[in-house]
């Protein structure tokens, strides 16, 4: 279904940032990559570290070897970034190291031209903005830090990833950020381009928006029954006072 000129009254918009926000191919052609040739040092150096420590033992038990060594654990880590596996230690992990080569300005993210001004837009009439990704929470807030146009955090009231919300193609998770950020779910928009997320967001009472642009791995797939747009510009956002 492509509609055009769609207006919601809400409280909230909720954003994925793959297909949606940002291109893919960014994701993919850039951060990848880098992760990538920086997982060995990171589990040789950091093991002592909370979160590479606790995302290692997930691995670990992920794969049944409680005793698997850095190679090992390296070798698994490399594997699922093949498959494009949304496997939360695996994003633990690219989350510490993006985070560390957004603050050192190796990286610099992306978002599409038509986001950034409808996000100020949103903020400034009062419409909360949330993000939830498969990314982890700390790769979100380092994407929405180093972005073309400057630091974007202002714009964020909470951040959400499969490890405090749960698996993104599945209802309760959105029941679980309804709950967190106290909105009804009547009152919540969530913007992607995954079908899958969409029906979830939709069967736990949301609103929900597919986008579409061209490129992008979903695209040609589509966006199911759920209104679709191009760009944010086609989307019209206003929270009421009562």
């Amino acid at each position: 279904m492509s509609l055009r000129g769609l207006a919601f009254d809400v409280d909230a918009v909720v954003l994925d940032i793959e297909g949606t926000t940002s291109a893919t191919g960014f994701v993919v052609d850039v951060l990848y990559p880098y992760s990538r040739s920086r997982f060995g040092a990171l589990l040789s150096q950091r093991s002592g570290d909370p979160d590479v420590a606790r995302a290692v033992a997930q691995v670990r038990a992920e794969i049944g070897d409680p005793d698997a060594d850095d190679a090992r654990v390296e070798k698994t880590l490399n594997a699922w970034l093949d498959e494009d596996r949304k496997a939360t230690p695996l994003k633990t992990l690219q989350g510490v190291i993006w985070s560390e080569g957004f603050a050192r300005g190796d990286l610099v993210s992306h978002f599409y031209d038509d986001v950034v001004p409808r996000l100020r837009a949103w903020h400034t009439a009062g419409v909360r903005l949330y993000v939830y990704s498969s990314g982890s929470v700390a790769a979100q807030r380092a994407w929405f830090a180093a972005g073309p146009e400057g630091d974007l955090l202002p714009l964020v009231s909470g951040w959400y990833d499969t490890e405090n919300a749960g698996p993104k193609q599945e209802p309760e998770s959105y029941g679980r950020i309804a709950e967190a950020v106290g909105h009804a779910p009547d009152r919540l928009l969530f913007l992607s381009d995954r079908p899958g997320e969409l029906d979830a967001a939709r069967a736990a009472g949301w609103h929900t928006v597919g986008i579409r642009r061209p490129g992008e791995p979903y695209f040609e797939q589509g966006v199911g029954d759920h209104a679709e747009a191009g760009t944010f510009d086609e989307i019209t956002v206003s929270r009421s006072s009562t």
